[in-house]
């Protein structure tokens, strides 16, 4: 008893910020899924499905804002907090130099996978919200959580969640039930929260602008901005390919399902952010094979847990979570593995992250993102409805993993890069 006791004492710093963090987590997940309930019933399932894949492509494009210099914020904030001014100020002005490139890209998009199913001004209010404005109140997130503030942080996270989930309650009641006018309704939405996060939780350091420090951490900026982007296309490809092979109403089924499936990564990634964080400061932690072996269980545990428990929830009560959902609910379950592989591959490419090995991440992503566009493409050219695409997924997750694992332990085996 009293080993246990050291042990617990020894961890209370880390079990009190893991419990801080997580909290904020549950928040989060609460108004999630108020958020995903209200806004799901209230667009049809085809509008749910383009907004959930314009959203995605926001959360791609973001990665490419200040072309990735938030990564040096972190890293500073994490092991010297008193230069979080000068390297605040220093993503400030990559991220002015960035927008023209993100709203190049952002046009090229829209002309090729939503002309046809979104206007360019809902299309550009939603790009705006993520690139912008969550990307924005997110780095104050980061900042805090890299000063080890997790509870500010946590506090940010749900009130964030809770402004979109508000917008989305008086969107529901206003009785103008379109993509166009939801766009707006977004916008705001993100818009306070960026307000809340400028004005009540950026941890005060005044900005300093100081180019001379920036250039020796522009490699690393670059090279994170780039598997940033192929860690986020990776992951949301497959909304990208469903809408423009599948049209709206297989894509907007898709993304319900996924978003579902989203939730349970939730807890997650609050553990993955604190073992990441200790992995910064000792690069060797997962020498032993079966702490590797331990951890990765777990998440396949918890992953597929989580979804079992929702789908067999919906089994039972397929109106829980209002009548869109309800027609999907009975094919959940079809899906039941792919949250496990997901959350893993998301698991192995914050492991190089930790390491400073992003250079080595980036090419991962690259090759991962380019076997997942073949393998989606291959089973949507065989494969027609919802259920047999959503069946097949589970062994299209499963090879991702493999490759990930594949790649990332061989990474592994080479020396950390010094931070």
């Amino acid at each position: 008893m009293a080993t246990i006791s050291e042990f617990l004492a020894a961890r209370a710093g880390l079990l009190k910020g893991y419990g801080s963090a997580l909290s904020g987590s549950i928040g989060r997940l609460v108004f999630s899924l108020a958020y995903f309930v209200l806004l799901a019933n209230s667009l049809s399932i085809a509008e749910f499905g383009i907004f959930a894949t314009a959203s995605a492509t926001g959360v791609v494009l973001s990665r490419i804002f200040a072309f990735g210099f938030v990564s040096p914020l972190y890293r500073i904030a994490t092991v010297k907090p008193q230069l979080v001014g000068v390297y605040a100020a220093g993503f400030l002005a990559f991220g002015l130099v960035s927008l023209p490139v993100v709203a190049l890209i952002a046009w090229m998009v829209h002309g090729a996978i939503f002309a046809a199913n979104m206007a360019i001004g809902a299309f550009a209010l939603v790009v705006v919200s993520e690139v912008l404005l969550w990307r924005l109140a997110e780095t104050v997130i980061i900042v805090n959580n890299g000063m080890g503030r997790f509870g500010r942080a946590a506090i940010l996270v749900i009130l964030g969640t809770f402004f979109r989930a508000l917008a989305a309650l008086f969107f529901a009641y206003a009785g103008a039930a379109s993509l166009d006018a939801w766009a707006w309704y977004y916008l705001g939405a993100n818009a306070v929260s960026l307000g809340v996060a400028a004005l009540f939780f950026y941890p005060g350091h005044r900005l300093r602008f100081a180019p001379r420090l920036y250039g020796r951490r522009l490699m690393d900026s670059f090279a994170v901005s780039g598997s940033e982007v192929l860690f986020y296309l990776q992951m949301e490809l497959d909304k990208l390919l469903v809408l423009a092979m599948g049209g709206p109403q297989i894509a907007g089924i898709y993304a319900i399902v996924m978003r579902l499936v989203d939730l349970t990564a939730v807890p997650i990634r609050v553990f993955t952010m604190m073992l990441i964080q200790a992995m910064m400061r000792s690069p060797e932690m997962l020498r032993r094979a079966w702490l590797k072996l331990g951890i990765e269980a777990g998440i396949f545990s918890v992953s597929v847990a989580a979804l079992l428990v929702l789908s067999g929830v919906l089994h039972v009560y397929p109106g829980l979570l209002g009548d869109n959902v309800a027609q999907i609910a009975p094919i959940i379950g079809f899906a039941l593995l792919v949250p496990a592989f997901r959350n893993l591959v998301e698991y192995q490419a914050e492991l190089l992250y930790a390491r400073g090995q992003t250079v080595l991440r980036a090419i991962n992503l690259a090759l991962l993102a380019g076997a997942k566009a073949v393998l989606l493409i291959a089973l949507m050219s065989v494969v027609s409805g919802a259920t047999p695409l959503l069946a097949w997924l589970n062994a299209v997750f499963a090879a991702l993993y493999l490759i990930s694992a594949a790649l990332t332990y061989a990474a592994l085996r080479r020396p950390a890069k010094p931070l």
